[in-house]
């Protein structure tokens, strides 16, 4: 099974989530708090608590994360409508390698609803037999991975993501990891690099995961 990271691997929604928080706090707080999809990129692969840390740290800890649930829910709906920006070569590598009978998730720190937010916009529930995501579960990225290879009966899989935590969150696991160099981040200790999408099917190959 290939396992893949959402934000910085399969697509970019950094500028609708800065968008639709923005709107959110406007009208819960009357402010104009000025995210921008920097603020967002540098807090992709955090768990959603983390992020609310980061962002709203002014706040005393039961509102700023009163706020992060509510921007939560905004963003998946803002989403759901607006989509965001696919890497190039997603779809049509994704196509390729479900053709081949490849098995394939996703697995997220972000919050519940957000991946099937991501399905919803970009028409992309053909592609994958299962997904999992933080907010659902509360569970670490590496327990989440687990859990889904257990749920598909999956002993050997290979997590592709785009920053560090991935690759630690995917040995934890008990799995390689394939960094996606077009990301948002880096990745010292990959077992494969990718500089764009459609070179996944044959570092998977020289892998021998295909």
């Amino acid at each position: 099974m290939i396992i893949f990271d959402l934000d910085g691997t399969l697509w970019d929604s950094t500028v609708p989530i800065a968008e639709s928080w923005n709107i959110l706090i406007k009208r819960e707080m009357g402010r104009d708090e000025g995210l921008t999809p920097a603020d967002i990129m540098r807090n992709q692969g955090k768990t959603m608590d983390r992020i609310a840390d980061d962002l709203f740290g002014y706040l005393p800890p039961d509102e700023r994360y009163a706020l992060a649930r509510k921007c939560e829910v905004f963003e998946n709906e803002y989403i759901t409508e607006s989509g965001a920006t696919l890497f190039e070569g997603v779809e049509e590598t994704l196509a390729g390698m479900m053709d081949m009978g490849v098995k394939m998730a996703v697995v997220s720190n972000c919050q519940e609803g957000y991946i099937k937010a991501f399905l919803d916009s970009m028409d992309m529930w053909k592609y994958f037999v299962d997904y999992e995501e933080w907010g659902r579960t509360h569970l670490s990225k590496a327990e989440n991975i687990k859990l889904v290879m257990d749920r598909n009966n999956e002993e050997k899989s290979i997590y592709v993501g785009d920053i560090q935590a991935d690759a630690d969150s995917a040995h934890a696991a008990g799995v390689p990891c394939i960094c996606a160099e077009y990301g948002f981040g880096e990745i010292c200790d990959a077992e494969g690099r990718i500089n764009s999408f459609g070179e996944l099917p044959a570092v998977l190959k020289e892998l021998g995961y295909l």
